[in-house]
């Protein structure tokens, strides 16, 4: 890895680890990435959308990181490759002052019971509870005020945030991310009604996330009635997204703020929930599906693609005629069956 330190990067070691091909000075050194329109001389931009052409002649970077059809175009020094979004992905990395490796040591004011296993270099902050039976494996973070609850697991390398709570028992894979406010394993929303009242039901089961998992902020989910909550491999979860008991998520899926997944539905690999999308229960939605945002799915879907439903904004005066022509949708469905039946007997 190349060190992050008050020197920079020079532009030659930044191709190096991207496997890009430099046209320019490779000596010259750079301290952070911008926009191509923010950008100063001190700076790495990108072009990533052909919308953001306008941009580039003007740019005030040191370097631009591009596709080789643009590089031409560009009138600085360029990083050339094929996918150079990714790449600004990865330099993200290398120019967050807060990615530092861990100081590892546990902060005098937390708690963490006599029995907690805690791995090299584990870090535990102000005001954190870390109860019986928890294992954090070697360069976790758990940040201030955040609680592992008794028996769970947390994989190496992973950083819980200020405030976060792992309850009882879950297990999280390596280099998790978890943001301030998110609860994983919290119980499952089970009731049995007797016709009068509702009666709890215990949540027995866990819930299990695998490597390279990032839940946002102030996002739950929650442990499983019976069997556990599964949660695959590199998923990404927004903020305030509630994932219900008994779901399983898929490896490399991603879901967007304020989804809403119902209890025992499964989603498959590599799929996309767009912002407010809702999955109703019991549902399986197969590989490769991407359901755009503010969708209701009350079905399971079983072939890859995109999937949209709802209508879009629209003023509401003619918003109030749709509804009335929406009620009437199923009559006079039945009225064009009537007519066609009496066309083809004729």
């Amino acid at each position: 890895m190349i060190p992050n330190d008050s020197s920079g990067f020079t532009l030659d070691a930044l191709a190096e680890r991207l496997g890009a091909r430099i046209q320019g000075d490779g000596s010259r050194r750079v301290y952070g990435l911008a926009t191509l329109k923010d950008a100063g001389p001190q700076d790495v931009a990108f072009l990533a959308n052909a919308a953001y052409l306008k941009d580039l002649a003007t740019t005030g970077a040191a370097a631009v990181l591009i596709q080789p059809e643009h590089a031409e175009a560009c009138p600085v020094a360029r990083l050339v490759l094929d996918n150079p979004y990714l790449a600004y992905a990865q330099l993200s990395q290398l120019f967050d002052p807060f990615l530092a490796r861990p100081t590892g040591g546990v902060h005098a004011s937390a708690v963490v019971a006599e029995d907690a296993v805690l791995g090299d270099g584990v870090e535990v902050g102000p005001n954190a509870v870390i109860e019986a039976g928890v294992i954090l494996d070697d360069e976790v973070v758990v940040g201030s005020g955040s609680v592992v609850e008794a028996g769970a697991r947390i994989g190496a390398g992973s950083r819980l945030h200020a405030n976060v709570t792992v309850c009882r028992g879950a297990v999280i894979g390596a280099r998790a991310i978890l943001h301030s406010g998110c609860v994983i394993g919290g119980d499952g929303f089970g009731f049995a009604h007797d016709g009068g009242r509702w009666h709890k039901i215990a949540q027995l089961g866990g819930v299990v996330l695998g490597d390279d998992v990032e839940v946002g902020s102030c996002s739950s989910i929650d442990r499983g009635a019976l069997d556990d909550t599964v949660i695959g491999n590199d998923v990404k979860i927004d903020s305030q997204v509630q994932i219900a008991h008994n779901v399983r998520i898929g490896d490399h899926s991603a879901l967007a703020g304020c989804v809403g997944i119902a209890g025992s539905t499964r989603v498959g690999k590599h799929c996309m929930l767009g912002g407010g999308v809702g999955l109703s229960g019991h549902l399986t939605i197969c590989d490769g599906v991407h359901v755009t945002g503010m969708s209701l799915v009350t079905n399971s879907i079983d072939a890859p693609g995109v999937y949209s439903s709802g209508t879009g904004a629209m003023p509401n005066a003619q918003w109030r005629r749709n509804a009335v022509r929406f009620k009437q949708l199923d009559d006079i469905a039945r009225r064009l069956s009537r007519l066609e039946k009496r066309d083809r007997d004729a």
